[in-house]
């Protein structure tokens, strides 16, 4: 199993509870959404994919299990796209940003380079690496985290809220980068259009819980299970 989840449990240092006994398994190459309303649980299940959040439960990725000697490891395997790519991209510029992982790899400055353009090219970017991310529009910025991530060679996606904030046209780009990804993907969203649209299975999560997955259209076509969860 690509990504495996048990029995996982996580309260925040106010007391919140905020994940109760999740259990998920997630194959290679699928696409999976977690739907939920704000505060369901997702981002901060998403969160522990990589060791961000660490609670109590058992996550293996390819096998490895996590933990404090496995963390590096398994973060270099699965990448966060994170809802507000400020929180991503710090750096002068975007080349700076996207070539920030592959340096902190060790890798020569002709490797890095032949990275940083490529990723940069498979958003679209290109023209960009020398600009300020903070100049850039959000969609731009959203696609620059992705040519980040991207550097770094993750098997695994993780998007945190993918088409929050997006005008129509970008949220159609980025639709179009889900659906065309070969690795696996999970995003967290509360926008069950979004979800049926990228993704073949669907998880949906309320106050913490997993109370319902299927078949991605199956379950967002479903009116009454959709409201009782307050989506």
């Amino acid at each position: 199993m690509h990504i495996a989840v048990n029995g996982l449990n996580y309260s925040y240092p106010d007391g919140h509870k905020a994940l109760h006994d999740i259990s998920l398994n997630v194959s290679r190459g699928e696409k999976v959404a977690l739907v939920g309303s704000n505060g369901a649980g997702k981002s901060t299940l998403l969160l522990h994919l990589n060791g961000i959040l660490r609670g109590d439960g058992n996550i293996t990725i390819e096998g490895v299990e996590l933990r404090d000697d496995t963390i590096n490891a398994i973060r270099k395997k699965v990448g966060i796209i994170f809802q507000d790519p400020n929180d991503q991209l710090f750096c002068p510029t975007v080349r700076d940003d996207v070539a920030f992982g592959p340096e902190h790899f060790g890798l020569d400055a002709s490797s890095v380079d032949e990275i940083v353009a490529r990723s940069l090219s498979h958003v679209a970017m290109g023209h960009a690496a020398n600009r300020a991310a903070h100049h850039l529009s959000l969609g731009e910025r959203k696609r620059v985290s992705i040519a980040a991530v991207l550097a770094c060679a993750p098997e695994i996606l993780i998007f945190d809220e993918p088409a929050a904030m997006l005008d129509p046209r970008r949220k159609r780009e980025m639709i179009s980068f889900i659906k065309g990804s070969n690795r696996t993907v999970i995003i967290a969203t509360h926008d069950p259009d979004f979800a049926v649209q990228t993704t073949s299975r669907c998880v949906i999560m309320d106050r913490g819980r997993i109370v319902a997955e299927g078949d991605s259209k199956s379950i967002l076509n479903d009116s009454e299970l959709l409201s009782s969860h307050g989506l």
